[in-house]
């Protein structure tokens, strides 16, 4: 049972955290909940103003709302405790009945359940509305919806491209069906190389030993060169005898 030392102490702090929750309430009374979005930042209009510029001020406003909904639960838990303490009952579990230990009332003074009969938390069920839409990473790479998966590949641009540039199609080399394939060709046919030629060409570790790998790609690649009548997709390139990218003279 408690002692009337041990009940005065609890009172006095039930008391003082009373005190500090009607101090809270009471100011953002005044300056939250009786104050407009203009009034409070100093605004006429916001309408005129981009929705990330008062981002910040709109997320204070709104955890603001939420500590006061938290305050306000914990001032009735206070009132509780008190009026519990006035019926002489505090310190007495309202399930069982059993009398609750006063380390755990140090700890929380607010409680009135002993820890065996504490009431259920209930977690919460609803999710974000966000959530229907957006996706968590899977196996690296991110789900857009209806379209394919998005891959990150060294030449991130042409990713970003497809949503649109201010390119037209006089930028690009090459016939297209329209301006979606502009950008649709280079996503998904280079598999994560930045050049054609990169995915049939190959060295060893320590970049010898160099050597084709034919596939379709090559095959494709050497087709657009001999139709174009070219030795590169840059034009002609005349030999000379210095260039460095020739290792055995030619006769």
């Amino acid at each position: 049972m408690l002692t009337d030392k041990q009940l005065g102490k609890l009172k006095d702090e039930l008391l003082e955290r009373k005190e500090q929750l009607q101090r809270r309430l009471d100011n953002d009374k005044e300056t939250l909940h009786n104050q407009s979005e203009q009034e409070r930042y100093g605004e006429l209009n916001t309408a005129d103003n981009h929705p990330a510029d008062l981002g910040t001020e709109l997320y204070e406003r709104e955890k603001g709302f939420a500590l006061d909904e938290h305050a306000q639960s914990e001032m009735e838990k206070v009132q509780e405790a008190l009026s519990a303490m006035e019926d002489g009952t505090y310190g007495e579990c309202k399930v069982c009945g059993k009398e609750i230990e006063y380390g755990r009332l140090e700890v929380l003074p607010i409680t009135l359940y002993c820890v065996e009969d504490t009431p259920e938390k209930s977690l919460a069920g609803d999710r974000p509305v966000e959530e229907e839409i957006l996706t968590p990473p899977k196996n690296d790479s991110y789900i857009k919806g209806r379209r394919d998966e998005i891959k990150d590949y060294q030449d991130s641009f042409q990713e970003a491209g497809r949503y649109g540039t201010s390119e037209t199609p006089s930028d690009f080399q090459g016939t297209y069906e329209d301006y979606d394939s502009m950008y649709q060709d280079g996503v998904n046919s280079n598999d994560g190389n930045t050049e054609d030629i990169d995915s049939f060409s190959a060295t060893d570790i320590e970049g010898k030993d160099r050597k084709v790998v034919p596939n379709e790609k090559m095959e494709k690649y050497e087709e657009n060169l001999d139709r174009e009548e070219l030795e590169s997709p840059l034009g002609d390139i005349p030999y000379k005898k210095e260039d460095s990218y020739v290792s055995d003279k030619k006769k």
